[in-house]
């Protein structure tokens, strides 16, 4: 009986899995066509040329869209792996089989104590919500090394902080994942294994961290928080640009340095805050390394300079780990990040063409998807401290003065 009931648990999220992503392979294969713009020319024209730059041992020098740690070499390089298919089929079916570690890894645990299967259906059902973008990107195969490390950091801290650090390598954000380790063994591993591996890149490919460089030239996104701020200035006389500026469509022109600058303000507002929570945390649980990293990477998306459609992959699989504990209380900010990525596909790429022109329906879609991941950062914020940081005593109240007894006057 229990096999029976074990094998009808899983045969409902792995049918849902199936469906949904043979729709989007269709859709990234082009049997049926997505509307808006293509999503796949990153594939087909980006990645292919960096892939050819890259096959001659060397980074992309003069390419300031190359603003990528040196590991993600690897994931453009990855469909040579595949060289039956052509290199943008290649790629696809490689982020299908990241999609499907994924599963993979959320459906294992389920049984354990303590453990639950809502986090393989957060999986399930978050990612279709993006459409096809997320297998045109290489952000499904980072999020699976992600999830992994999250996923081994109760039982083999080691390899969560080796896991951990090729993440960072292959787009930094993985490296928050060590904001709520517990273990010392998580953070030295994690130490000599970015160590290693980055000494391992500058040695044998010139150019390993030039990126750094191009990061720092980036301005505001026109999908970002900030971004807002000059959606609303051009309906009331804004005279900037949106142009494609190192990578991506961003506002150009005045007062753009100054949100710039404050975006970079509340991304170190976020990394104090972080600080004092860990400073603070007196009452590690087990759920608490997930809690914190989803955390962690909302607050540090939310601030961000660019937020594009495929960074909601990351907060979908970090919410599914949460969602894989019983005892997470991260149940409402990851609904709302499920929301905020079905809002996503609405405005990329739906409705890019209203973003850039950032006309009322435009600025609409930006106002309720950011408007959620900035509530969905703040609940986590708060739902992480109180289930972590013990309150604070409360002062005892003086002792009152005894009243003297009165004696009774006798008639």
């Amino acid at each position: 009986m229990e096999t029976k009931g074990t094998a009808r648990s899983l045969s409902w999220p792995l049918a849902t899995w199936a469906v949904t992503r043979a729709a989007l392979l269709l859709f990234v294969f082009q049997v049926f066509v997505f509307p808006g713009p293509d999503v796949t020319s990153d594939v087909s024209v980006i990645y292919r040329g960096w892939y050819e730059v890259l096959r001659q041992g060397t980074f992309p020098l003069d390419d300031v869209t190359w603003q990528y740690p040196p590991a993600a070499a690897l994931a453009i390089l990855s469909p040579a792996v595949l060289p039956f298919l052509s290199y943008t089929h290649a790629f696809f079916v490689l982020a299908f089989l990241a999609d499907l570690v994924v599963l993979a890894l959320l459906l294992g645990p389920r049984r354990r104590p303590g453990r639950s299967p809502r986090g393989a259906w957060v999986w399930v059902a978050g990612v279709p919500l993006l459409g096809p973008t997320v297998y045109a990107r290489y952000d499904v195969m980072v999020t699976a090394v992600a999830v992994a490390a999250l996923l081994a950091g109760a039982r083999r801290p080691r390899v969560m902080g080796a896991l951990t650090a090729f993440g960072a390598l292959l787009k930094v954000w993985p490296a928050l994942l060590l904001v709520g380790a517990v273990r010392r063994r998580a953070w030295a591993s994690a130490a000599v294994t970015a160590a290693g591996l980055a000494a391992l890149f500058a040695v044998s490919m010139p150019g390993a961290f030039t990126f750094l460089a191009f990061q720092r030239e980036r301005g505001t996104e026109v999908e970002s928080l900030g971004a807002l701020v000059f959606h609303v200035a051009r309906h009331f006389g804004w005279q900037g640009q949106v142009l494609l500026n190192y990578g991506s469509i961003e506002f150009l022109g005045p007062h753009v340095d100054q949100v710039s600058a404050a975006a970079l303000a509340l991304t170190g507002a976020a990394f104090c805050w972080l600080l004092l929570w860990r400073l603070r945390v007196t009452r590690p649980v087990p759920h608490m390394p997930a809690d914190a990293a989803f955390t962690a990477v909302l607050l540090f998306t939310v601030t961000s300079r660019v937020i594009s459609p495929q960074y909601l992959v990351w907060l979908i699989g970090l919410a599914a780990v949460c969602g894989s504990y019983r005892a997470s209380r991260m149940g409402a900010p990851a609904l709302m990040v499920l929301a905020a990525s079905f809002v996503t596909v609405l405005e990329f790429p739906l409705g890019f063409s209203h973003v850039v022109v950032s006309d009322r329906y435009g600025v609409l879609l930006m106002v309720v998807r950011n408007g959620l991941l900035v509530v969905a950062s703040l609940s986590a914020a708060r739902r992480l401290w109180r289930s972590t940081v013990p309150p604070a005593p409360t002062a005892p109240l003086p002792p009152q003065p005894a009243r003297p007894r009165q004696t009774p006057v006798s008639p």
